[in-house]
C-alpha cells in the first residue's frame, strides 16, 4: 500500500505542496510504489507515447525509444542519445557583460564577467530553460550526470528497466 497517492504525488511534481505537506514526504520512508506513480503521473503529462525511464529535470527525460535511451524534452524534442551531453544541442544564451548580469542581479550582487559567465540552456524547439551554469569564460559545456538505468532499476527497484 503506498503511503502518498497519485493526487498527492502530482501536487508534489506541480511545486503546489506548502512547506508542511512537503517536509514529511521528502523527509520520510521512500514507499516502492512511488517511483512508478511519478513515471506514470510525468507519461501522462507529456504529448508523445515513448516510455519514460527516469527524469533527468524538470522537463528532460530519459526515454526509450526504438530500444534506445535518448533525452527528450517534454515538448517532444529529442536531444539524441542519454549518453551525449544535452545541452550541446540547446539554444545556449550567454551572459558575459555587466548589462546582461545587471539583468538579473543587483549591482556588486552578480558574478564578475572577467572571471565567469552564466550560461542558460534553452530547448530548440519550445525555448524552455532547461538548466544554468556558471563557469570560467571558455570553460567546456558541464555535462551534469549520466544515469545508471540499469543499475537503478535492478538494484534500487528489483527489475528490469522497461527497455531491456
Amino acid at each position: 500500500m503506498p503511503i502518498y497517492n497519485k493526487k498527492t504525488l502530482s501536487r508534489l511534481l506541480n511545486g503546489e505542496l506548502s512547506w508542511k505537506e512537503l517536509k514529511p514526504i521528502i523527509g520520510g520512508k521512500k514507499d516502492p510504489e512511488r517511483f512508478d506513480m511519478v513515471l506514470e503521473i510525468l507519461q501522462e503529462k507529456v504529448p508523445w507515447n515513448e516510455t519514460i525511464l527516469i527524469p533527468l529535470h524538470e522537463h528532460l527525460f530519459v526515454v526509450s525509444k526504438d530500444n534506445k535511451r535518448i533525452v527528450k524534452c517534454e515538448c517532444g524534442y529529442e536531444f539524441g542519445d542519454y549518453k551525449e551531453n544535452w545541452k550541446k544541442k540547446c539554444r545556449i544564451r550567454v551572459r558575459d557583460t555587466e548589462d546582461d548580469i545587471g539583468d538579473l542581479y543587483p549591482k556588486y550582487m552578480g558574478c564578475d564577467p572577467e572571471w565567469e559567465e552564466l550560461r542558460e540552456f534553452y530547448c530548440p524547439s519550445c525555448f524552455t530553460l532547461l538548466d544554468t551554469e556558471t563557469v570560467p569564460p571558455g570553460y567546456p559545456v558541464i555535462f551534469n550526470f549520466l544515469p545508471d538505468i540499469d543499475t537503478f532499476y535492478e538494484k534500487w527497484l528489483g527489475k528490469d528497466a522497461p527497455d531491456r
